[in-house]
């Protein structure tokens, strides 16, 4: 789909860059650290011990997600159906060429990856796996309305870079797909993105920053359907949204991605939320950001 090119990043694991969408796929503060304390750490996973679950993986790119869930589960003995969308087999060929990628998983993760690359399916007594090669907006169809997933993780480009995967039609889809318990995880804190989850009827949460991290104001966003947030315990990865962060919902930057039909273009989806945008009556993201201090550097919008 286009060039790539790699990337080592502080913690010592390797990334990639994309230079269609000019974005990494990664933090530059490290690819293993960013997949173990946005999505791993958020997935709670010892809530399957010796049980099943059901996981999908949207923008699969070099696996990381996946990889770090395997690896949990194999450790607990739980049971797995995963399900992968990824339009681009580049970066998992990447993957598989790269020593030290796979050195940081148990063999078994290095076997079900090959098994992906080449029959896109993988199936054991633990575990069934599938990836579905292609646009994501397509591909989501496929998967069977009668599967509802405990985790589903979003970790497309960013939505100034890729906004066909953050519109309301598309959370919306793989909303439906959630279980009545299950956690929705993404690295986004867009206030658009989060406004939307919140509006499908989500308990949105912001997944705190690590302590060697305090780069940005949050790393990430847990969405999900029922939850008390009486239960938060001190040891969870994620909190309540602050102060700070509700008021981002009430800015022009809550305004939200849309994609009718699903087929939209990327530069039609941006055009139509800037018209929206310049039509509302929303206080501007600049001013929440004077308030509060922030700097372009330390948000996603």
């Amino acid at each position: 789909m286009s060039e790539l090119i790699e990337v080592l990043t502080k913690d010592g694991s390797y990334s990639l860059r994309s230079v269609f969408f000019q974005e990494n796929f990664h933090s530059l503060f490290g690819a293993l650290e960013e997949t173990k304390l946005k999505f791993t750490a958020s997935s709670d996973l010892q809530r399957f011990k010796s049980k099943s679950l059901s996981v999908l993986d949207i923008c699969f790119g070099l696996g990381y997600n996946s990889a770090s869930l395997l690896n949990e589960l194999i450790k607990q003995k739980s049971y797995l159906n995963l399900y992968a969308l990824e339009i681009d087999k580049k970066p998992l060929e990447y993957s598989l060429s790269n020593k030290s990628f796979l050195k940081l998983w148990t063999p078994k993760v290095k076997k079900i990856f090959e098994s992906l690359y080449r029959k896109d399916y993988f199936e054991d007594h633990f575990f069934k796996c599938s990836i579905l090669w292609g646009d994501a907006r397509e591909k989501i169809k496929i998967i069977p309305s009668s599967i509802k997933f405990d985790l589903i993780y979003l970790d497309g480009f960013s939505p100034q870079k890729c906004p066909q995967l953050w519109t309301i039609e598309f959370l919306s889809k793989i909303t439906e797909k959630l279980n009545s318990k299950g956690y929705l995880i993404t690295y986004s804190s867009s206030a658009a993105v989060r406004k939307t989850l919140r509006n499908l009827g989500l308990e949105i949460f912001t997944i705190k920053p690590s302590s060697n991290n305090r780069t940005f104001w949050s790393q990430g966003t847990v969405a999900i359907s029922q939850f008390d947030k009486n239960n938060l315990k001190p040891n969870f990865n994620f909190e309540k949204l602050s102060v700070m962060e509700e008021e981002h919902l009430l800015t022009k930057a809550s305004i939200p991605y849309r994609d009718k039909d699903l087929n939209s273009s990327k530069q039609d989806i941006i055009k139509k939320r800037l018209d929206e945008q310049l039509l509302s009556n929303l206080v501007s993201t600049n001013k929440w950001r004077e308030k509060w201090g922030m700097t372009k550097s330390s948000f996603k919008s």
